[in-house]
């Protein structure tokens, strides 16, 4: 809670089974050249919610292999079982999977609240045709999808790939996360304003981005549009979010960004 009356959900967390948390954390920090805050365990993160202030997490992790989706599914419903309510989850799918529906119908029969996709990590392009079923299901079952978004060393998940998905399937509710771009942040907020289905976290861009530009894409996204994540481990959450609060948003804004938003879209 902020100030006592703004109710925070952290919109964007990656938790993983202890025992390999450190290796899959590592794996991450290679990948992007970083050196995460954190160690991605879900012990260190309800560690974390009295000092960030924050009151819930939305927390995933992603498959990069078939075979790793139902197991990955079941990790995340135990997790957010035990979290005594302070933890909504996200299911995993991957494009190469043998059978999509059983996993989407897992998903739902687990009360997961929606599906994480990383393309750049799980090598695929977002248009690429292998998916479009994945967006099919995700449309007819009413999953909101989040979208990690962004990169200008591939061309996985850039702005181009993005666009005519989320044009096509008009009726999936999609967060295209970091800003809509990861290091294209202004390809993103050219190409990406304005479409009726598409909303957008705000992990992984304060470090790059300087606090005035910040606030300006948020704005031309629209506070409507925009939630808050902190892509832990890679990032404090207690840091993300005082960074959030000191780009001068007021209550009204604030409040969307912090929870409506997500309570919307997640259906928390």
């Amino acid at each position: 809670m902020v100030n006592g009356k703004l109710f925070v959900i952290d919109a964007h967390c990656h938790v993983y089974p202890d025992k390999i948390a450190t290796i899959a954390s590592g794996n991450t920090d290679r990948f992007y050249d970083t050196v995460s805050k954190h160690d991605g365990k879900v012990g260190t993160l309800l560690d974390l919610k009295e000092e960030s202030g924050i009151d819930r997490f939305l927390v995933q992790s992603v498959a990069t292999t078939p075979k790793q989706v139902q197991r990955i599914n079941q990790f995340i419903a135990d997790t957010v079982n035990n979290s005594n309510g302070i933890m909504t989850g996200l299911g995993t799918l991957h494009p190469d999977s043998a059978d999509l529906k059983a996993d989407v119908m897992q998903i739902k029969q687990l009360g997961l609240h929606g599906v994480k996709l990383h393309p750049d990590i799980q090598q695929f392009k977002i248009d690429d045709y292998r998916c479009l079923k994945i967006y099919e299901l995700c449309e007819q079952e009413n999953l909101p999808v989040l979208m990690h978004t962004g990169d200008n060393r591939y061309d996985f998940s850039n702005p181009n790939r993005l666009l005519p998905v989320i044009k096509i399937f008009d009726k999936l509710t999609l967060v295209a996360a970091h800003l809509g771009g990861y290091s294209v942040w202004e390809e993103a907020v050219q190409k990406l304003a304005g479409i009726k289905n598409l909303y957008f976290d705000c992990s992984s861009s304060f470090f790059w981005l300087n606090p005035k530009r910040a606030k300006e894409i948020i704005e031309i996204y629209g506070t409507d549009r925009v939630l808050f994540g902190s892509d832990y481990p890679m990032w404090s959450p207690k840091a993300e979010l005082d960074t959030l609060l000191s780009l001068g948003f007021g209550d009204d804004d604030l409040k969307m960004i912090l929870s409506e938003n997500a309570k919307k879209i997640y259906n928390i």
